[in-house]
């Protein structure tokens, strides 16, 4: 889960019935991912990922399409295929530099 206020259980139990959060709670997983940095959001780079493995090329149905995103998705989910997050922290603060507070030398 990754959407606005969706980070952590509490907004279940804020916007729910007690019941109705723990039961919803206890179905998902949290993957804690940024908060402020969508464009690192893992499943951008799956939904990337599957277009160029799965729809790179013109697909004459509908139907055809989604048969075959879930052959991709089975497979990919066979092989537990995972990503190689590979953005460090050094990387970080050269690429997002100006979003870092600037201090001034005394």
């Amino acid at each position: 889960m990754d959407n606005l206020n969706t980070h952590s259980a509490a907004s279940l139990y804020e916007a729910l019935m007690p019941e109705q959060a723990k039961a919803l709670r206890d179905r998902f997983e949290f993957v804690y991912t940024p908060k402020h940095g969508s464009w690192l959001n893992m499943a951008e780079i799956e939904i990337n990922v599957l277009v160029g493995q799965c729809l790179d090329r013109r697909i004459d149905s509908l139907e055809r399409m989604r048969k075959e995103v879930a052959a991709w998705q089975q497979r990919r989910n066979q092989l537990d295929a995972k990503i190689n997050w590979q953005f460090t922290t050094r990387d970080a603060r050269v690429k997002l530099r100006r979003l870092y507070p600037q201090i001034e030398a005394c």
